[in-house]
């Protein structure tokens, strides 16, 4: 019998009070159990974390690594950026002979599938962090004094703006294709689910958010 034990984290205290991103994890991790896993399987653990993904000592993720080892069983995640957002200590993990890895979002990734796509993700982060500073920088050079609570304002707007763009141009590989071959903007949020992209706060797209992304592009263009 396929065993496996899963973790699901989020990053804040009210996002763990409110449920906010534990329950599209939960929602995929069974998705993939249903559809994907080998059969029978058993979920012999379950471990739930508040806390950051910079962190590579959280207590519950450590709890589940030593059920992992002990039982010789499977960590299954529902994202890659859930487990850590640190290529290095993922590459780590992935080199423990007694730990494997599960990823729901990406069903048939191997190792080196999964350690490239943490790599480009965490170079992605890098870019947007120093696309964002540099709006700010911008927008800071084009006003007066900053300090005020309109100068401020300007500055998370424009903060907002440049991770908005960048997060529409991410995805424009895939949206753009299928917008031009007729496909409908609920069909794209669909095939958006299917790969495993996350919304800008991790949920799942609808046909709406779709519409926002092919704006943002065409303003881009």
């Amino acid at each position: 019998m396929k065993r496996y034990v899963t973790y699901t984290r989020v990053s804040t205290e009210d996002q763990g009070k409110s449920g906010l991103g534990l329950a599209a994890q939960k929602r995929d991790i069974r998705l993939f159990l249903d559809g994907f896993s080998e059969t029978p399987w058993e979920v012999i653990g379950e471990f739930v974390e508040v806390e950051t993904g910079r962190a590579n000592d959280r207590p519950q993720l450590l709890a589940a690594l030593e059920l992992v080892r002990r039982e010789g069983a499977e960590l299954l995640v529902a994202k890659l950026d859930r487990l850590s957002r640190k290529v290095a200590f993922i590459a780590n993990l992935m080199e423990d002979p007694k730990v494997k890895l599960r990823v729901a979002a990406m069903p048939m990734a191997d190792k080196f599938q999964l350690h490239i796509y943490a790599a480009l993700a965490e170079q992605e982060r890098e870019f947007i962090s120093l696309r964002t500073k540099a709006a700010l920088a911008e927008a800071k050079a084009k006003g007066k004094t900053l300090g005020g609570l309109r100068d401020k304002t300007g500055l998370r707007n424009a903060a907002i703006q440049a991770n908005a763009k960048a997060g529409a141009e991410k995805i424009a590989g895939l949206v753009v294709p299928l917008r031009q071959s007729g496909a409908t903007l609920r069909e794209i949020a669909e095939a958006l689910n299917q790969s495993g992209v996350p919304t800008a706060r991790g949920g799942a797209w609808q046909a709406s958010q779709v519409m926002r992304i092919i704006a943002r592009l065409k303003d881009a263009a």
